[in-house]
């Protein structure tokens, strides 16, 4: 015997996207039970629930106890062993993915930085035991594996909020703090075309003055706010006349963030030099006549814009 309880769940579907729960579970070792020299080909995060054990990885050893959490790279050779004298318990979770390797980055755990510590293991208890007992006890495979992955990143969460001076944010490397809010405005515009933008209220949320913002923003980008959203919703709107889903105009004008279809129909045309019919029949008339045919470009936005 080398467990005293040894319980596991598994998830029964074949592994799939960026993010894959395989499997989670509960153990308790007897003392000096021990995994290794050995490799996995996906990563295995174990969390210490009481005592101690010793944990190898690349040549470098750590030595855990109880809230410590330990990381197992893929393809990275480890090993790990219970106290003899007070040995370990602990939960564990297998996942691969993608997504999977970009949290473990995005949380500065690596293969040289692979322990973290849990101020409280309260939460991240509830969590392992939920994953667990979804692909234990669900009738919906598919089910089990949205709320296992859904577990998983709640999980990682509580990984970062205690690594948080390891963390790689986005705007390491990104300059000034006006450099920072620019790319932050930037972002924020290319996602919310489609609504009611308001750069006053763009402005708060960024803690600038509007007038100071529009200065920063035109210096940076060589244009206003204003005519940066107009830019990115006259793309879109290409896009979608371009497309193969016959829209109409009204409809294209609301999808990229304007009520008016004239008004939108008005805009367009300063931007491509033609209309949107004009634009769309220029299109078709390229695809499927001779191919000399081209549309008119998008232009420079009216800087008076």
């Amino acid at each position: 015997m080398d467990h005293y309880h040894f319980s596991i769940g598994v998830n029964p579907l074949q592994p799939r996207g960026d993010l894959f729960v395989l499997f989670s579970g509960h153990g308790q070792p007897v003392p000096g039970h021990s995994i290794g020299p050995a490799v996995h080909h996906y990563y295995l995060v174990h969390t210490v629930t009481s005592g101690r054990g010793v944990f190898r990885m690349d040549g470098r050893v750590f030595e855990l106890e109880t809230g410590d959490t330990f990381v197992i790279f893929p393809d990275t050779l480890f090993s790990y062993a219970a106290d003899r004298a007070e040995p370990w318990t602990y939960r564990w979770v297998a996942f691969k993915g993608e997504g999977g390797a970009d949290a473990m980055a995005a949380l500065g755990i690596t293969i040289d930085h692979p322990v973290l510590k849990l101020p409280s293991l309260t939460r991240a208890l509830r969590l392992y035991k939920a994953m667990q007992r979804t692909f234990e006890r669900t009738l919906s495979a598919d089910l089990a594996d949205l709320e296992a992955s859904g577990l998983l990143r709640l999980l990682f969460k509580l990984f970062g909020d205690s690594n948080r001076n390891r963390l790689r944010t986005p705007d390491q490397g990104l300059g000034t703090d006006i450099e920072r809010q620019i790319k932050r405005a930037i972002r924020w515009l290319s996602l919310q075309y489609a609504e009611s933008v308001s750069i006053d209220d763009l402005s708060r949320t960024l803690g600038y003055h509007r007038t100071h913002l529009s200065k920063m923003f035109k210096q940076t980008t060589g244009l206003s706010p204003k005519q940066f959203l107009q830019q990115v919703r006259m793309e879109r709107a290409r896009e979608l006349l371009d497309g193969p889903h016959e829209l109409q105009i009204d409809q294209i004008a609301a999808s990229v963030g304007y009520s008016d279809p004239l008004y939108f129909s008005r805009l367009f045309h300063k931007f491509a030099g033609c209309s949107p019919t004009a634009y769309r029949l220029g299109q078709r008339g390229n695809t499927e006549g001779d191919g000399n045919v081209s549309p008119p470009p998008i232009q420079e936005p009216n800087k008076d814009a």
